[in-house]
């Protein structure tokens, strides 16, 4: 078995992209725990738990990369991402089609 090797750069360049990301990668991560815990809770089989953990996860990373655009600090993502695995795929599309509909109605 090849050992990984033993660069201080590497692993300073991995520590720093850690450090740099890390509340995005909290963010997914905790939509997944939440949104596994959910679906389990709820009496879901394992089919749904395996397909709607990832997909909120992968919604929860890319939400967190795009609340600087909002004017909203980086450092909310887990919220953002405990709130996106509380509610699942279909509560989170609903909410955003209500808020996407309010907006092209004062438009």
């Amino acid at each position: 078995m090849k050992r990984m090797p033993d660069r201080p750069d590497t692993w300073a360049w991995l520590a720093a992209w850690l450090e740099q990301n890390w509340p995005a990668i909290y963010s997914g991560l905790l939509a997944v725990i939440i949104a596994s815990l959910r679906v389990i809770y709820g009496g879901g089989t394992v089919r749904r738990m395996v397909i709607e953990a990832p997909l909120c996860g992968a919604l929860a990373l890319s939400a967190s990369h795009g609340l600087s655009l909002l004017g909203i600090p980086a450092t909310t993502a887990p919220f953002f991402g405990g709130v996106i695995g509380l509610l699942g795929v279909e509560g989170t599309r609903a909410a955003a089609k209500k808020i996407f509909n309010r907006k092209v109605e004062q438009l």
